[in-house]
């Protein structure tokens, strides 16, 4: 028998028709993945050191197939399914993994005396900070309490909040982008903000989704509305991404003329290229395009880095 992390350990009663039981494998003794096991239990969230018998099987995750599993026998002779894989190259850890792993610098706790305080093995620890996972409840209230937070907050709690409510770094070092950086950026579509002159004459910043086609931003507005009024004149163009649980951030700004589109090809081009529709629903049949002047872009990182 041999296992992975996030594999399920499931015990059939030797008693036919009986119940069985089931848990999640969260730490491995041996790296071969032979027993025993920590494993949390599905009908107690309790975590126990199992040295699994002939009534026992393992339940395979396909790595990078969420949901997808497969089945091998017991060691009773029948032919087993190789387990998969562990996921190999860099790290790349989810959201929960990421903000363990920031809440943990911060206190200066070692992942050894993060895992002994959460009475979690340390190759889970691991496992859960370098790489996509869903830990279970108790797993999560178990780091929690290690790290003085809460599940909430593991999970990304406060979601309705605006960003930026983290702590900021010990050594923030904030340093210009160039333009080349600051296109990059730009180019990767999703929800930006155009500040205009609204119709009564008042400033005015609204967030649009938008796309970049041809090196201009362009966007979908409905005639009459505020966006609308960007047409014909230079406006700003914002976007930024802030990542809480790093602290870090960055902010591209574009400045240029901002034009209606009037060209049926390029109206059907745009609506044809775009990735999404107006989150904020409705006719949105006019497009409007900045064609960018001036690119500037700023991002915070750690001076350590």
């Amino acid at each position: 028998m041999r296992a992975h992390l996030g594999d399920q350990l499931v015990i059939e009663s030797p008693t036919t028709g009986g119940a069985r039981r089931d848990g999640e494998i969260v730490g491995l003794h041996h790296e071969d993945g032979t027993p025993p096991y920590d494993v949390c239990w599905s009908d107690t969230d309790e975590v126990t050191l199992v040295f699994p018998g002939p009534d026992a099987h393992i339940r395979h995750l396909e790595h990078g197939q969420p949901g997808a599993a497969r089945e091998s026998q017991t060691d009773s002779g029948e032919a087993a399914v190789p387990p998969a894989a562990p996921p190999s190259g860099a790290a790349n850890p989810g959201d929960i993994g990421r903000r363990v792993a920031a809440e943990r610098r911060r206190l200066g706790v070692s992942r050894e005396e993060t895992a002994h305080r959460a009475r979690m093995s340390l190759s889970y620890l691991t496992y859960l900070e370098e790489r996509p996972a869903d830990p279970t409840l108790a797993a999560l209230i178990g780091l929690a309490g290690a790290l003085g937070t809460t599940v909430a907050a593991l999970r990304g709690g406060g979601i309705d909040l605006p960003p930026g409510q983290g702590n900021a770094l010990l050594h923030p070092q904030l340093r210009d982008l160039g333009p080349e950086e600051c296109r990059t950026l730009l180019s990767t579509h999703g929800v930006g903000r155009v500040a205009v002159s609204a119709s009564d004459g008042r400033p005015a910043v609204v967030p649009v989704n938008y796309e970049v086609i041809d090196d201009a931003i362009v966007f979908r507005t409905a005639p009459g509305s505020v966006t609308a009024a960007a047409a014909d004149k230079e406006v700003a163009f914002e976007v930024d991404h802030v990542d809480d649980a790093l602290s870090q951030g960055w902010s591209v700004l574009a400045v240029g003329p901002a034009r209606t589109v009037t060209d049926p090809d390029a109206v059907r081009r745009f609506a044809q290229d775009a990735h999404a529709r107006p989150w904020a629903g409705g006719e949105r049949e006019m497009w409007v395009s900045i064609r960018p002047t001036s690119l500037t872009g700023r991002r915070i990182i750690s001076a350590d880095q």
